[in-house]
């Protein structure tokens, strides 16, 4: 779509204003108030000035017992002390000064007062007023101070014919089919009208970030034959209470003139978090909230605008906004699944030149959890490979390293282990495949089989990683397969502890990720008989990471964690039975391991087997 935007007045011929004023009041003000202050000198300087020639003009005041006088060329004037002195007529008579008794003027204080400060203040008070006025003007008009005048920055789009369409959005046909309801409404509404239907007020996109929920407005805006308006919930707050408010009136005014159209706020946590009461919150966006649960459905209705809006935290939105009627339908935006991975690769692979032999379904099973924005990016790192190859078209290998790229990041050419550390770390990774291949092959569990090892260095810190594939969705997970992967996580310790006979730092992250996968089998699944189904933990921030709070007394915090760490000894006890059992295999598998450096699923399963 095509924007239409407002041309913007500079703001250098302002700046040009400011160094002007500055330029002039530095070279002309300040040395004239400079030139007529009163220097006060001793009388001994005045005798030796006036016998030198240097005083043009002198005043004798008896009453206040001074001499003011100044230099040759009246720039300068100065003041002494009178003394007994009879001779100082004739002095001044010889050295052709002139003297008088009232006729130098001076500054006055008052007036050197008025010159020194009030001046200055004024003309940067007077300065600082022109450019607020200006800022008011950018932000909200000439009165953006009364509360009513301030003008939405929401931007208009028209249609276009390179616009975003739904074709180009895959891996989200709910979400699609949910907003097309929308478009056809917008362009058959006698269809729906003659059964009675109305459309829904608002549409809330909720989901993690990438997975295109943006995208997913910009396809109805491209679909749509009607204005649509698009604004960032941040842009309502302002610093001046009551301006969010008069923007959002200002937003529906301007949509209620085009219905029927469209409105899109992306992020509207910014201004619709709930409203908790307390002393000392955002009045400005709790007002901001306020005018827009009025507009989108108070006293006056906002017939033919419908609402648009995306968030990733739908939990901390203010219930009055979430409400039938105000957003009447929740369009779940979620990861994709294996066959939406495999179509959002198709789409963005039209966009670079690919080989005939690549395996999009490969390269979906080996992106699992990634979202739309993480595929688009491995597309795209696949095409600067082969840029960077000198080749002319992207191949499957290309694509397998950019999943890895994302994965654990670049390769570190310049990383060089030494041969024990090369050893413990082959011997690591194979623990883990080792592992995970034992239990696949076992009839208790259903682990992914191994697609690739390596002990080559990555930027992300990693010297080396098993990479394992799952072979389709898997929507639920049993007792016995997480107890498997937390024993294929310890598999890599394991091998440490029978092989090397000591345990280093490099199973920092499996310990992390086995540690936190056993607290929530206890504290969110029910998987432990001693808790029952009772939830010891609760989460936040569905969409961005997840974190979890626990809600239990401090004893059972204490019994929790020996739990935990009950799981976890069990499952590591289990990974190093196994190796102990193929200790042969292992030293083998690894021995070629650090040989290849990498070696893939079908090379140790090979081994394994033979």
């Amino acid at each position: 779509m095509n924007e239409v935007k407002k041309p913007k007045k500079p703001l250098i011929s302002y700046y040009c204003i400011v160094l002007l004023i500055l330029i002039l009041f530095n070279s002309l003000a300040m040395p004239w108030l400079m030139g007529h202050q009163v220097k006060d000198v001793d009388y001994g300087t005045f005798i030796q000035m006036t016998e030198d020639g240097k005083v043009g003009r002198a005043e004798i005041k008896e009453q206040s017992n001074t001499i003011v006088f100044t230099d040759k060329e009246e720039k300068n004037i100065y003041q002494t002390a009178m003394v007994s002195d009879p001779d100082l007529t004739d002095r001044l008579y010889q050295a052709g000064v002139s003297f008088y008794g009232e006729e130098i003027k001076q500054t006055s204080p008052i007036l050197s007062f008025l010159m020194s400060w009030i001046l200055p203040l004024l003309i940067f008070g007077a300065l600082g007023e022109l450019l607020a006025r200006q800022l008011m003007k950018k932000a909200g008009g000439k009165n953006a101070m009364s509360f009513g005048m301030g003008k939405s920055s929401a931007k208009i789009y028209v249609k276009s014919s390179d616009g975003i369409k739904f074709s180009d959005v895959a891996g989200e046909d709910e979400a699609k089919e949910n907003l097309a309801e929308i478009v056809d409404y917008l362009h058959n509404p006698d269809k729906y009208k003659k059964i009675g239907a109305s459309m829904p007020k608002g549409l809330l996109l909720v989901g993690p970030p990438g997975t295109g929920k943006t995208m997913l407005a910009k396809a109805v805006a491209g679909e749509a034959n009607v204005p649509f308006f698009s604004m960032s919930g941040s842009e309502f707050v302002e610093m001046f209470v009551g301006m969010g408010a008069s923007k959002v009136r200002d937003l529906f005014q301007q949509a209620k003139e085009k219905a029927p159209c469209i409105v899109f706020i992306d992020e509207i946590d910014a201004i619709g978090k709930k409203r908790d009461g307390q002393i000392g919150g955002n009045d400005e966006r709790e007002q901001t909230l306020n005018q827009l649960l009025t507009e989108m459905d108070g006293f006056e209705g906002n017939t033919g605008v419908i609402i648009l809006a995306a968030t990733n935290r739908p939990e901390t939105l203010d219930p009055a906004l979430l409400r039938p009627g105000r957003f009447d339908r929740r369009v779940p935006v979620e990861l994709p699944d294996l066959k939406g991975r495999e179509e959002i690769i198709r789409v963005h692979a039209k966009k670079i030149r690919v080989g005939d032999n690549v395996d999009y379904g490969k390269i979906a099973r080996m992106a699992s959890g990634a979202s739309g924005a993480e595929l688009a990016n491995i597309v795209n790192e696949a095409a600067l490979r082969a840029v960077r190859d000198h080749r002319e078209y992207a191949t499957q290998e290309d694509l397998e390293e950019s999943i890895e790229v994302v994965i654990a990041g670049y390769q570190k050419k310049n990383a060089i282990l030494t041969d024990k550390e090369k050893r413990i770390v082959a011997y690591h990774e194979v623990g883990h495949a080792l592992v995970a291949a034992k239990q696949t092959n076992s009839m208790q569990s259903h682990s992914a089989p191994v697609q690739k090892i390596t002990i080559v260095p990555r930027t992300s810190g990693a010297l080396g990683y098993t990479m394992q594939v799952e072979e389709g969705n898997h929507y639920l997970m049993t007792k016995d397969e997480m107890e498997n992967k937390i024993a294929t996580l310890t598999g890599g310790r394991a091998a440490e502890e029978i092989v090397f006979s000591c345990v280093t730092t490099g199973a920092s992250n499996d310990i992390e990720q086995a540690t936190k996968l056993a607290r929530s089998m206890i504290t969110r699944y029910g998987m432990s008989k001693d808790f029952d189904m009772v939830a010891m933990e609760t989460q936040t921030n569905q969409y961005l990471g997840g974190d979890t709070s626990l809600t239990c007394s401090a004893e059972t915090q204490a019994m929790i964690d020996q739990k935990v760490v009950e799981l976890v000894r069990k499952q590591h006890e289990k990974a190093a039975q196994i190796l102990m059992e193929n200790r042969e295999k292992l030293d083998e598998i690894s021995q070629y391991l650090y040989q290849k450096e990498t070696i893939t699923g079908e090379e140790f399963m090979k081994i394994l087997n033979s």
